[in-house]
């Protein structure tokens, strides 16, 4: 059985009120009611209603006065009433986000049905909503898009929108704000998410071997087009792309044929094309560097993603969500934060943006595992392991095989879940288990 809708009523007539109450509870509202907007700014948490009834005139806060407020903050849609109203005050509220506006004396089966309307399509809003955190949340987006700032916000509803598109969406940021793990989260958001997202990475793609590469042969090589048919193909460090094989790859993104290399055939593909840059196309264009229609073909949605020292506190949210998780990961307490701690994180330029962000938090755990530490001593490359290896190589080597080691065992072999936890690539990851020479099956013994 549905749940009842509420309402909160909010009028400084008592015996109005009281009607109001009277008629919504007879119609199977839950209702609470309240003599003034002082008092219904107060009673919006804690009632969590479906929908807010209000007078219009009232001392102190007047109606459209609540709505104001109201509108500052998420709240439900707003029914104004007035014996008073005309029908410029009536446009005024409308136009200033009242739901509607109805004036005294009203017809009580249109009210309930304008209240019925307007509490159903904000629980439908409300539902939508937490879908929307939901599935960002499953795709990974929280990883690199975790916080308060507004921009990030409106990013996420930006790639949860445009994960339901299939036009090319090319993905711009800094070095580290974590293009690659957008670009999944949109594949993982999307229709396709149960084929292949397959990436490539344009800078290794070389003039001469490009059609094999990309496009197969016509025997042995299937080709990332084929790989990636009815998913997505991500384009990555788009902007080294050599010109020669920018104009092979436009026919085919522009049509969707290939020609595997050794025959004649033409192959259809079908593959949603995400690209990605740190750098800006446009003066590269204008250099003659990067083809006109190649950008053209690509942009037809962006996403910029933006540094990580221009989100303020979401750095100290971020620092934190990292360090929860490999604490997770290493089996480790709780580690407390210093004002020491704050202070360091907030002044430090990020150049690496989250990447950055999350190798702090590595270190900074780590340490902790001596009982050492702090985000200061993380911040500093030098010296950050008491039994450091020979060479830097050997070091880095080490520490990946560790925390990669762990995080299989962790998770239980799965890998994708190991590669979000450890905030790389699926491909990266791969790549990494086969150099360091890690074995999945001992892993899990």
């Amino acid at each position: 059985m549905p749940e009842k809708l509420r309402v909160l009523i909010v009028d400084d007539d008592t015996e109005m009120r009281q009607s109001l109450a009277v008629l919504l509870e007879r119609s199977g509202w839950i209702t609470d009611a309240v003599g003034s907007a002082e008092s219904a700014l107060t009673r919006l948490e804690a009632t969590a209603p479906d929908v807010v009834l209000s007078d219009v005139r009232m001392p102190g806060k007047s109606g459209l006065e609540l709505l104001e407020e109201m509108s500052k903050r998420p709240a439900p849609p707003l029914v104004l009433i007035s014996a008073h109203g005309d029908i410029p005050m009536a446009v005024d509220a409308i136009q200033n986000g009242a739901y509607s506006f109805l004036e005294k004396p009203f017809e009580p089966r249109r009210l309930l049905t304008v209240l019925k309307h307007a509490a159903e399509q904000h629980r439908l809003s409300d539902m939508t909503r937490r879908m929307r955190e939901q599935l960002v949340s499953l795709s990974g987006l929280d990883r690199v898009l975790l916080g308060s700032d507004l921009r990030v916000a409106e990013l996420k509803a930006e790639a949860v929108d445009l994960a339901m598109a299939d036009g090319p969406v090319l993905i711009t940021g800094e070095t580290g704000t974590g293009k690659e793990l957008v670009a999944r989260a949109l594949h993982r958001l999307g229709p396709r998410r149960d084929r292949e997202f397959v990436a490539v990475n344009c800078a290794t793609l070389a003039p001469e071997r490009v059609e094999e590469q990309v496009f197969g042969t016509a025997h042995t090589l299937l080709g990332s087009f084929r790989k990636a048919d009815g998913g997505t193909l991500f384009l990555d460090e788009v902007a080294a792309c050599p010109v020669e094989v920018q104009t092979k790859l436009l026919r085919a993104i522009e049509t969707g044929v290939i020609h595997p290399v050794g025959t004649d055939d033409e192959v259809q593909t079908d593959v949603r094309i995400v690209a990605a840059t740190n750098e800006d196309l446009g003066p590269m264009v204008g250099a003659g560097k990067f083809r006109a229609d190649f950008l053209f073909r690509l942009n037809t949605f962006e996403l910029r993603l933006p540094r990580l020292m221009d989100r303020g506190d979401d750095i100290v949210m971020l620092y934190e969500h990292f360090v929860s998780q490999l604490c997770e990961t290493y089996e480790i307490g709780p580690i407390d934060m210093t004002a020491e701690d704050v202070a360091a994180l907030l002044a430090h330029q990020w150049p690496g943006n989250v990447r950055e962000l999350r190798h702090v938090a590595e270190r900074r755990v780590l340490a902790a595992r001596r009982g050492a530490g702090s985000v200061a001593d993380a911040l500093k490359t030098d010296d950050l392991i008491d039994d450091v290896p020979a060479t830097l190589r050997e070091a880095v080597a080490r520490f990946e095989k560790t925390l990669i080691s762990q995080a299989i065992s962790n998770h239980g072999g799965r890998m994708d879940a190991v590669a979000e936890a450890l905030g790389i690539g699926r491909r990266t990851l791969n790549d990494k288990i086969v150099k360091l020479g890690l074995e999945k099956s001992k892993l899990l013994e």
